[in-house]
């Protein structure tokens, strides 16, 4: 029987600096845009709330990396 919060979400990574976090009721959150984002520490939630577009905008870009014959071409998809 799992012992945990039954409220847990899941695993979701801290968009600052990459740590994998538990994304429940008592992790370090943000909405931004009609999306939360988790965080490993307060620390890491007001760096995200400083700077969330530019943050938001660098997550696109990797999104949208798009792969033909070997090649690595930048742009939203």
């Amino acid at each position: 029987m799992n012992s945990g919060d039954s409220r847990t979400k899941g695993r979701s990574y801290d968009p600052i600096c990459g740590a994998a976090v538990e994304s429940g009721d008592r992790t370090p959150s943000s909405e931004y845009k009609k999306r939360r984002y988790f965080f490993c520490s307060e620390k890491c939630k007001h760096e995200f709330e400083r700077a969330a577009e530019r943050i938001r905008m660098q997550e696109a870009a990797r999104a949208g990396a798009l792969f033909t014959h070997g090649k690595v071409r930048w742009g939203l998809a």
